[in-house]
């Protein structure tokens, strides 16, 4: 039998083409071709984007200076005010900011910065919910201020656009939370392919940095989204390169420049850290200044003196590639190059001190490429030029830095050989990272990335026992519910806001309503850390789990979750205390399932908890013998301190409570 909430009837095709609205999503949310067709869509969607945000930087950049790029050619007047020559640069942040500042106050605070943490905290922490309109704020705000001058990277921004945009299409289909956390690993993944020219360095980048957790189903989805972005960025820029001046026939003929190259990785490593720290003990600084002010004028007060340090460095202008390039062509002398290493550093992050959005990926990369090029000059001066090139020593510094910063060797690696195309130089490369990366996890707790959800007191690395928990579905631990004569197992509806069935008839039938709520609907096939935090937030006595088509399997209750997991964590006691505490932790005591968005109520039905009185004429009969009102259904039985699953030879006995999901009737009142 099926339950449908009371409601106007609809026409014959508008009931068919509904129904089929919802099988397509349902195999979207569920079926593995499914998530085969969102990770393309997904990949489509991060290679437009990329496209799109990289020629609204150059829009922006033209509107402030009159060319698409600035600062290479150093102190040159914006061709749209030339009678004020290069002291424009004084200005063009401070107009920036006051643009994007009340933007990102106003509409989305999480696109303050550069972007990368709040993704893996949506991953890690909120079963990779984004909120919708992240993906424009994080565009404008980030275009305006790179296009103002801001000293930050593109990388960090299109990473957040794509995630974005994934949680979206995720979350319109209903996906589950385990789905949810790849789909956006594989936004994240096709924003930095689409953006480099670099699929492997994408793919990467989505598993070590995002989702941090292997499985095979999404290894192939996060592919299929990196290969379709690259595809789509390929048709807007071209197949080359990404650092296309860099020779790309880069090799080593010395072995003794494996010692100068682990040499530097440890340098390397170490300027990451440096650009880690600076960036945020400078940020530390900057909020003890401002506090109390309102920030969305933070850009606007600290545009000066961003302006003021491109006035004296127009170089630091905007993300800084074309400068890359003069760097790795031999354009720079050593000093000036140790100039712009120190310039940069302390550019990005005075840009994101003031409240500035954009990334730190290429700016790691400008540091890398600064401190590689001055090692190399040094190095050929004291060896001779059987070392190897001084481009070579700069390719390898780049991806040094960037995993001393990032603490991720593999992405890295990926990165410096995609996009220098200098794939024979991949041994260099991984001996440089991989020693930058370990030295900086033995100098400095967290990266670029997890430090700044480590200062908010959240550690997304911190070993836990959360593994257990997904790797168990709600399917598998659920109560079944038996079917009970009349009584529906197929609950859909129109979300209306409305009150359940007159109170008075259940008193006559059973006993007071004592409590009455919208219940959040768990899915059979989402993993059991998904069902602890919203049985902690929602469900006190526990939650109804349904099929996607909206057919009632079970019910599910914090001890289901206790006793599978003792059975599957037997012989790790630590970890199953760990667990208990997080299950036992309410919603008052500011634990992590306070920092989840709610899952979706189901549509159109309340949850009632009915106590049973002395004088019930249900008392003493069984559940499938009392006459329960039309389109309710009996989901759980509460007998002391134990909570069953509703089964039609339950008998009914004076102050228990019954759990009953009711169709929402008519408007509200009172």
């Amino acid at each position: 039998m099926s339950l449908q909430a009371d409601a106007a009837p609809e026409p014959d095709l508008g009931e068919a083409a509904e129904g089929r609205l919802l099988q397509a999503r349902s195999w979207l949310a569920a079926s593995k071709l499914g998530l085969v067709v969102m990770a393309l869509v997904v990949g489509a969607g991060a290679g437009l984007g990329a496209a799109g945000f990289r020629d609204l930087i150059y829009l922006v950049t033209w509107l402030f200076t009159g060319r698409r790029t600035y600062g290479e050619l150093g102190h040159q007047p914006s061709l749209h005010l030339p009678v004020v020559g290069f002291w424009f640069v004084l200005v063009a942040p401070v107009v920036a900011g006051l643009l994007y500042g009340p933007l990102i106050q106003r509409f989305a605070p999480e696109a303050r910065g550069h972007g990368v943490p709040e993704v893996m905290l949506s991953v890690a922490e909120n079963g990779g919910r984004i909120r919708p309109q992240v993906s424009l704020v994080k565009a404008l705000a980030s275009a305006l201020c790179i296009g103002g001058g801001g000293s930050v990277g593109r990388e960090g921004p299109i990473v957040q656009i794509g995630s974005a945009f994934a949680s979206t299409l995720g979350q319109l289909v209903r996906t589950s939370e385990g789905r949810l956390r790849v789909i956006v690993a594989c936004g994240a993944a096709g924003g930095i392919s689409a953006t480099f020219n670099a699929p492997v360095t994408g793919l990467f980048f989505g598993f070590e940095i995002v989702l941090k957790e292997f499985s095979a189903e999404a290894l192939a989805a996060t592919i299929l989204s990196a290969v379709t972005a690259d595809v789509i960025s390929r048709a807007f820029f071209g197949g080359s390169a990404f650092f296309a001046q860099v020779p790309h026939n880069l090799t080593l003929t010395n072995d003794f420049s494996y010692l100068l190259i682990a040499l530097l990785g440890l340098i390397a490593g170490a300027m990451g850290v440096l650009f880690q720290k600076t960036v945020y003990r400078g940020e530390d600084a900057a909020d003890l200044l401002w506090r109390g002010r309102p920030q969305w004028m933070r850009p606007v007060a600290g545009g000066f003196l961003l302006g003021a340090l491109l006035l004296v460095l127009p170089q630091m202008y905007g993300v800084g590639y074309p400068v890359m390039d003069r760097i790795f062509s031999g354009n720079y002398v050593l000093w000036f190059i140790l100039i712009l290493l120190a310039g940069k550093i302390l550019a990005t992050s005075v840009t994101l001190w003031i409240g500035g959005s954009g990334g730190v990926f290429a700016p790691s990369l400008f540091i890398g490429a600064a401190t590689g090029t001055a090692f190399g000059v040094v190095a050929q001066h004291l060896f001779g030029a059987s070392i190897g090139p001084v481009a070579l020593y700069g390719v390898i510094g780049m991806g040094g830095v960037f995993a001393g910063a990032a603490q991720a060797p593999l992405t890295s690696i990926a990165s410096v050989a995609e996009m220098t195309g200098n794939f024979t130089l991949t041994l260099p490369i991984m001996l440089a990272c991989g020693l930058a990366a370990q030295f900086a996890r033995q100098i400095t707790r967290g990266s670029i990335y997890t430090t700044k959800l480590l200062r908010r007191g959240i550690d997304i690395e911190r070993p836990k026992a959360i593994g257990a928990l997904r790797a168990l579905s709600v399917e598998q631990v659920m109560q079944p519910l038996a079917t009970i004569a009349d009584q529906p197992r197929v609950f859909r509806g129109d979300d209306h806001n409305g009150r359940v069935t007159d109170p008075t008839n259940w008193q006559q039938l059973l006993g007071p309503v004592t409590l009455s709520r919208r219940p959040q609907v768990l899915y059979a096939d989402e993993d059991l850390e998904q069902a602890r935090r919203q049985l902690v937030l929602y469900g006190r006595d526990g939650l109804p789990v349904l099929s996607h088509d909206g057919h009632l399997q079970g019910w599910i209750t914090r001890a289901d979750i206790l006793k599978a997991l003792t059975d599957k964590l037997a012989s790790g006691e630590q970890e199953l205390q760990e667990v208990a505490t997080i299950s036992n932790a309410t919603t008052s005591t500011g634990g992590p399932a306070t920092r989840r968005e709610p899952t979706r109520p189901l549509p159109g039905y309340e949850l009632i908890e009915v106590r049973v009185n002395d004088d019930s004429p249900a008392v003493g009969r069984r559940i499938d013998e009392v006459q329960w009102p039309t389109g309710s259904a009996v989901v759980a039985l509460t007998q002391g301190r134990e909570i069953h699953v509703a089964s039609p030879e339950l008998t009914l006995h004076p102050g228990e409570r019954a759990l009953v999901l009711v169709p929402i009737h008519g408007p509200r009142h009172g």
